[in-house]
């Protein structure tokens, strides 16, 4: 079995060592012949709870691990410490955790994977895309669904936002490749002020060597992504398959089934081809400063 070192690099947070640790248990688990019934009744617990953890989907006890290793006949003291401090490291709160008061509990998970994909390609309809906005371009974003917060929930919200696009600046950036339908653009989210501080700031995000931004003009009539905003997430370790986000108003969806990867991707694909080349971006974005909020 391929070990999966904790904490190996410094892209890797929470979610993902969730998600690496219960992948390599449920392998364990299949080479050993135990069902996920066996495994559960070993722990005190249930089929669905193994189901949970081997998607990465709930915290690890330590001792819950130790004792499912030593059930799938994990003998190696060194391949034991491995997997158990794998099991530490994942109960391990990342930066967002003190975010807790402004941030719904199934977001979390969202910025856990983000924070560490290699790549990163989104399509937007209604708004420019999170890691993009500007401070006033996010407070107004915010202030649409939050309008009676009070000004310190308001910069913490800001400012969770803020953070996110840290991941940007690092060592290691991973690759953004955004396709925003003009609509997000022309829509005067906090008034012509903000939006031209906010397309300004896209032009300087096209010099970006990790950054790739399409728009999809009204002109190209309908799409291929006609049934809204999504993200395809795709991670620089083998083990971890490909995800699909797709936000709602009050939860999310988290899509990783081959067949629902493959057909998130194909929509993507389409949308790049329809979209303007990117080459194109920084000059169309020029065009609507000047057409729509000039100085």
């Amino acid at each position: 079995m391929t070990m999966v070192p904790a904490g190996s690099g410094p892209t890797t947070g929470p979610t993902v060592l969730r998600m690496l640790l219960g992948g390599q248990l449920r392998r364990l688990r299949e080479s050993a012949g135990v069902t996920r019934e066996g495994a559960g009744w070993e722990i005190r617990s249930s089929e669905s709870k193994i189901s949970r953890m081997e998607l990465g989907r709930v915290g690890f006890k330590e001792r819950d691990v130790a004792d499912l290793l030593t059930l799938y006949g994990v003998k190696d003291a060194d391949e034991r410490e491995a997997l158990l401090k794998l099991a530490r490291d994942a109960n391990s709160p990342g930066w967002w955790h003190r975010y807790g008061d402004v941030l719904p509990s199934w977001f979390q998970s969202y910025l856990g994977l983000e924070a560490a994909a290699a790549l990163i390609r989104t399509y937007e309809v209604q708004f420019v895309p999170g890691l993009l906005q500007t401070a006033d371009y996010a407070r107004a974003v915010v202030l649409l669904g939050h309008a009676k917060a009070d000004p310190d929930e308001l910069d913490r919200r800001v400012g969770l936002r803020m953070q996110r696009q840290e991941l940007l600046h690092r060592a290691e950036p991973p690759q953004l490749w955004a396709v925003v339908d003009e609509a997000a653009l022309r829509r005067p989210i906090g008034g012509p002020e903000v939006m031209r501080g906010q397309i300004t700031a896209l032009i300087e995000a096209t010099r970006s060597p990790h950054v790739r931004l399409q728009v999809i003009p009204f002109d190209a009539g309908g799409h291929a992504a006609a049934g809204g905003a999504f993200t395809i997430l795709r991670f620089g370790d083998q083990d971890l398959p490909d995800i699909v986000y797709i936000e709602q108003l009050t939860s999310a969806l988290y899509l990783d089934k081959r067949e629902d990867l493959d057909f998130y991707a194909l929509a993507m694909e389409r949308l790049c081809v329809e979209a303007e080349p990117p080459e194109r971006t920084p000059e169309i974005l020029r065009r609507l400063l000047a057409e729509r909020y000039p100085d």
